[in-house]
C-alpha cells in the first residue's frame, strides 16, 4: 500500500460532499432563509479549505486514537452541538447502544457499512489500511448545508431542512466521503481538472458500493443514485448524481439542472469546481455502471475489485487522466480474470460507452 498523504498537493483541502456551484445557486434563488444558509456555507467551507492547507499531517484525533486489530471498526461520533469546533462532545462510541439521536446512529451506522465493504471485500483494515479509527462530527454548525472529509474524520451538517435533509441520511454520502481518505492513502489524485474528477468518481464509486454491499444488491437492482434521501420533498431531485444517467439527478428551479455529462463528447471545460471535479465525474461514473451492468451479479466482486486494484496500482499517478486510468482498469482486469477475458471486455466496453480511448 502507497501512502501519499505526506505529500503537498491540491487535495489538501477537505473533500465536501455539495459543488460550490450548487450551493452558489441555492445562494442566488433560493428564498431569503436558504440565500444566507448557503452564502453561511460557503464561507465556512472557504474557511475549512484554508485551515486544512496548513494543518499539520497527524492531529490530536489521530494521534490519540488507538487502531484496532484487523477485522475490528473502531467509531467514534460526536457533536459538535451546533458549534464549529472539532471533534465536539462524545456521544457515542465503538460498541455503545444506540443514543437516540438519528444524526449520531446513522453516522454510527454508516461508518461502520463502510469499514465492513473495505475490510470483508478488499481486506483493507480502514481507510489507511492500518486501523485507523473512524471519527464522525454530527450536528455542525447552524443550519449548515454540506458533509466533509477533513484528512482525518467525517463532519455533518444538519442541513437547511427546506432543500437539504440532514447529511447523515444516505450511507452512500458517507462511503463517499470515507473512500476520499483511501485515494488519498493510495494514489494521492490531485483535486483538480481530469485527476480531480476521477477522485470524485472514485468516491462515487466506492460510496456506491458501500450501499449495495449493506443492501446485497446486484448491480441490477441497485439505483445507481450517490445521495438519495438528501433532498426534501420540496425541490425536484433524486439525488446528488446518478451514476447511469449523468445528468438526470436533479433540475429545479433553485438548484438548477445537473450539469453532469456521461460521454467524452460532452466534456465539460471549466474554470469553476476545481476544473469541474464534480462535474465530469459524471464520465468515469457512468464508465463503472456499464462495466458493472456487463459483468453482472455483485458489482464489488468484480468490477469494485477491478477498480480498487487499479486505485492501487503503483503506476497510477497522483496527476492521472480518464485514459490513464482506464488503462490500468484493462491491465488489472486482465491479471484478474486473463487477457482477452469477457471480464476484461466489458471493462472496455465500459470506457468505449463513454468515449475514454484505452
Amino acid at each position: 500500500m502507497r501512502d501519499r498523504t505526506a505529500q503537498q498537493s491540491p487535495f489538501l483541502s477537505p473533500a465536501f460532499v455539495l459543488p460550490p456551484y450548487l450551493l452558489d445557486r441555492v445562494a442566488r434563488h433560493g428564498n431569503a432563509r436558504l440565500r444566507a444558509l448557503a452564502s453561511d456555507t460557503l464561507a465556512l467551507d472557504q474557511h475549512m479549505r484554508g485551515l486544512r492547507a496548513g494543518m499539520p499531517r497527524v492531529s490530536s484525533i489521530s494521534a490519540q486514537a488507538r487502531a484496532s486489530s484487523p477485522g475490528q471498526v473502531q467509531r467514534a461520533v460526536y457533536s459538535a452541538e451546533q458549534g464549529n469546533q472539532l471533534p465536539g462532545t462524545l456521544v457515542r462510541g465503538e460498541g455503545q447502544p444506540a443514543s437516540g439521536d438519528p444524526a449520531v446512529d446513522e453516522a454510527y451506522e454508516y461508518l461502520g457499512a463502510t469499514y465492513a465493504l473495505f475490510w470483508e471485500v478488499y481486506q483493507r483494515h480502514s481507510i489507511d489500511g492500518a486501523g485507523l479509527p473512524l471519527i464522525g462530527t454530527v450536528h455542525y454548525g447552524q443550519g449548515y448545508e454540506n458533509a466533509f472529509w477533513n484528512g482525518e474524520q467525517m463532519v455533518f451538517g444538519d442541513g437547511d431542512g427546506e432543500i437539504f435533509n440532514r447529511f447523515t441520511i444516505a450511507v452512500d454520502i458517507v462511503g463517499h466521503e470515507l473512500a476520499h481518505g483511501v485515494i488519498e492513502h493510495e494514489a494521492g489524485l490531485i483535486y483538480q481538472n481530469q485527476a480531480g474528477a476521477l477522485n470524485e468518481s472514485l468516491s462515487d464509486v466506492f460510496g456506491s458500493l458501500v450501499k449495495q454491499y449493506r443492501l446485497k444488491q446486484n448491480a441490477e437492482e441497485a439505483d445507481w443514485l450517490i445521495g438519495a434521501g438528501l433532498f426534501t420533498s420540496a425541490v425536484k431531485a433524486r439525488a446528488l448524481r446518478s451514476m447511469a444517467e449523468p445528468g438526470s439527478a436533479y433540475d429545479d428551479p433553485v438548484l438548477g439542472k445537473d450539469p453532469q455529462p456521461g460521454h467524452m463528447k460532452d466534456f465539460v471545460d471549466t474554470h469553476i469546481d476545481n476544473g469541474g471535479v464534480h462535474i465530469n465525474s459524471g464520465i468515469p461514473n457512468r464508465a463503472f455502471y456499464l462495466a458493472a451492468i456487463a459483468l453482472g451479479g455483485p458489482a464489488w466482486e468484480k468490477a469494485g475489485r477491478v477498480w480498487y486494484d487499479a486505485l492501487r496500482d503503483e503506476r497510477l499517478g497522483s496527476n492521472a487522466d480518464f485514459a490513464a486510468f482506464a488503462r490500468l482498469t484493462l491491465d488489472n482486469a486482465a491479471k484478474l480474470f486473463g487477457a482477452n477475458s469477457t471480464e476484461q471486455q466489458a471493462v472496455k466496453a465500459g470506457w468505449d460507452g463513454v468515449g475514454v480511448t484505452t
